[in-house]
């Protein structure tokens, strides 16, 4: 978690998945794979797309693909052109026969970044799930109305350890 300025920053994470990067990348952009791990995403798929999604963590609204270089780097701007404005960034690396994938969110609200640390890591973990076919966070039934519940169980675990750490 570092700040961009004195009330805005970012969280960056990453983990190594036992994958390459195709099978990654796919997860990280294929709608179907991606309602598996962390959000539903429709819209116009390709780069400068109005999107929208609707997240296990709740969060809903537009995005704009504003870069998609398969297999290594992901740019999407999520309410563009809004006083909330925020970019996701992901770059994908193979390591041998396993991926790296490095998430960044820029644009959120500084005292805040503890929440989007511990979300973004419960993110990562599901994806680690759903890439072993084993559903990311139980049964699939998840709506707007009714959020995944493993998912904000992690997350309320994380949060203590994220909200210790460090901003720099």
């Amino acid at each position: 978690m570092r700040p961009l300025d004195t009330t805005l920053g970012a969280v960056r994470v990453e983990d190594l998945y036992d994958t390459d990067i195709d099978d990654l990348w796919d997860a990280c952009t294929n709608p179907e794979r991606l309602a598996r791990w962390i959000a539903k995403v429709s819209g116009e798929l390709r780069v400068g797309g109005s999107i929208h999604a609707v997240f296990t963590s709740t969060w809903t609204g537009p995005g704009r693909i504003d870069a998609c270089e398969k297999p290594h780097h992901l740019l999407i701007t999520t309410e563009p052109g809004t006083s909330d404005e925020a970019q996701i960034e992901a770059w994908l690396s193979q390591e041998g026969s396993r991926t790296r994938l490095i998430v960044e969110e820029r644009g959120l609200p500084l005292n805040r970044l503890h929440f989007y640390g511990a979300g973004w890591q419960a993110h990562l973990e599901d994806l680690g799930r759903s890439l072993g076919d084993e559903p990311a966070a139980g049964p699939q039934t998840w709506t707007e109305q009714s959020p995944e519940p493993h998912w904000r169980t992690r997350w309320t675990e994380l949060t203590p350890t994220y909200e210790q750490m460090t901003i720099a």
